[in-house]
């Protein structure tokens, strides 16, 4: 059972939507995916029907509702990724992390008392998971290919839960030296896990489209449904 529902801001101001997945019977966890550029498109509704296939309950805010509700874009259509650019510009990621954190919050009201609530992320989604690692309370976090990581080092302090980055190494967004700078600059912290995959570019676990590597994105899926596994 999957379908758009609103939510309120932690504000309480005003409501925005979220897509929401549930799994057959009571959930294990709950899992929040966040969006790419192009929005809650079908891609990132497909991952929230996965998880919640595995059994969990997956929601998947519209963050990008404050300037254009439900933007759907397609990463392989030119017109498209161009639009989506101009969202991102347009996107403030703090109040991003408040729309974040309220889903955390509508999560938890659902799981009941002691449920625990897992993000995972994908580009700029990947960027707001590490945001939300530290400045949520949310569970366990995953970032796949986030973008501007190492501009957010010194945030990382706040870190108290598990953190796994996927990093392809050959990212169009994230160059070499900046990858360096992650894996220098989070290397003593106990609760960040990097995994790095070769020659692969951003997009490589998208869950349709050109960008993705099968063999690869089966990789860096396994290790976070085992992450979420050990975690939640």
């Amino acid at each position: 059972m999957a379908a758009f529902t609103s939510i309120p801001t932690l504000e309480g101001d005003a409501r925005f939507d979220v897509y929401v997945a549930r799994p057959q019977g009571t959930p294990k966890a709950a899992i929040v995916v966040i969006q790419e550029i192009f929005g809650v498109n079908e891609g990132i509704r497909r991952k929230c029907d996965g998880w919640a296939a595995a059994g969990y309950l997956a929601l998947s805010p519209d963050l990008f509702w404050r300037e254009k509700p439900h933007v759907e874009l397609d990463a392989d259509i030119a017109e498209d990724f161009q639009a989506a650019i101009g969202h991102m510009q347009k996107f403030n990621q703090d109040q991003g992390i408040r729309d974040i954190e309220a889903t955390i919050k509508a999560a938890r009201e659902e799981l009941g008392q002691g449920g625990k609530v897992g993000l995972v992320g994908y580009c700029l989604g990947g960027r707001l998971v590490f945001m939300s690692a530290c400045r949520t309370d949310g569970d366990a976090f995953v970032a796949y290919y986030g973008v501007g990581i190492d501009g957010l080092l010194k945030e990382q302090h706040a870190i108290g839960k598990p953190v796994l980055l996927h990093v392809p190494t050959a990212d169009g967004f994230v160059p070499p030296e900046v990858q360096q700078k992650m894996h220098d600059g989070l290397k003593d912290n106990r609760h960040v896990t990097l995994h790095d995959y070769e020659g692969l570019d951003h997009g490589f676990a998208a869950e349709m489209g050109a960008r993705r590597n099968e063999a690869a994105a089966q990789l860096a899926d396994g290790r976070t449904a085992d992450f979420f596994a050990a975690h939640l």
